[in-house]
């Protein structure tokens, strides 16, 4: 078959996408792929990040994390799995509860949308430190007016207490964006789909769990996608709050990589274990999409 000539207009509508596609692309390089590959390199030396050269030393930093040389990698990847899940299950279901009650049509909706959303915009490590203020000082001066012992207990000195801690800020700070999410899916659904299912008898509790519910799969899906890899990337919120005190009991796997790599210089091994925690990730995300997008319901 005889090509047809590409005009002179497709060719500048090419162009015009190349150049602006470009600066894009440039960036996602220098800013993702290219540390990468360089990481996955670095993972098979020794290198202490000053010496000109790293030592290539083959899948040596694997043996050790994965033999009984790296128990703290092991503690930090159990610490995080154990806030992931807690944070899965505690935003998403009070952010499925609150976009609920915001969806209905009252005054102030719009606004406590917008309170909810406010703390997701901030820093996080700003809001670390807003709530180790509150944590110490704010707890201390209302234990002195209250006299109530919840207060005086040493939230962010104590390991147990110290978890929850960061479960409770994690949770608080990202609410809003689920909450988002649950309302765009809710005023979503078809309102001819809930009328048919109360002409048909159903009460409020059977419409949530047998109409809405499924209908929100989308939503529900991409929600615990998101909680789930902020979940198990969280990382400044410690560093804030606690600095993975006390005692070493809120170290995350990142944070054991960002210490194992920048406080002792051991890049190599730090690169492996963030190699491995890149694997790890991905499986749990792709089991995790799987899983959900079988039980979407389509409306």
């Amino acid at each position: 078959m005889e090509r047809k000539p590409v005009s002179p207009m497709s060719r500048k509508a090419l162009k015009d996408t190349l150049i602006f596609t470009a600066p894009a692309v440039i960036m996602v390089l220098l800013a993702m792929y290219i540390p990468f590959v360089m990481s996955g390199y670095y993972s098979l030396t020794e290198w202490n990040g000053i010496s000109r050269n790293p030592v290539f030393i083959g899948f040596e930093n694997f043996k050790t994390i994965f033999s009984s040389g790296s128990p703290e990698f092991v503690n930090a990847l159990l610490f995080t799995f154990k806030y992931a899940a807690l944070f899965i299950v505690f935003s998403n279901v009070f952010a499925l509860a609150l976009a609920v009650a915001l969806s209905r049509k009252f005054r102030f909706a719009n606004f406590l949308r917008g309170m909810f959303f406010l703390p997701y915009i901030m820093s996080m490590t700003i809001v670390g430190f807003i709530w180790k203020f509150i944590f110490t000082q704010g707890f201390e001066k209302l234990f002195e007016i209250t006299g109530w012992s919840i207060w005086n207990y040493s939230w962010l000195g104590d390991g147990n207490l110290a978890f929850w801690s960061i479960v409770l800020v994690g949770v608080w700070q990202s609410l809003g964006f689920y909450i988002v999410l649950y309302v765009a899916g809710l005023q979503a659904i078809p309102t001819d789909v809930l009328e048919a299912a109360s002409i048909d008898g159903a009460n409020a509790r059977q419409r949530f769990f047998r109409v809405i519910l499924p209908l929100l799969g989308p939503s529900i899906t991409t929600c615990m996608f998101m909680s789930l890899t902020n979940s198990l990337k969280v990382f400044d919120i410690i560093l804030a709050l606690t600095k993975g005190g006390p005692g070493g009991a809120t170290y995350s796997a990142t944070l054991d990589i960002y210490r194992e790599a920048f406080q002792n210089n051991n890049y190599g091994l730090g690169s492996a274990k963030a190699i491995v925690f890149f694997v790890i990730v991905l499986i749990l995300t792709q089991v995790v999409l799987k899983v959900f997008e079988r039980r979407e319901v389509e409306q």
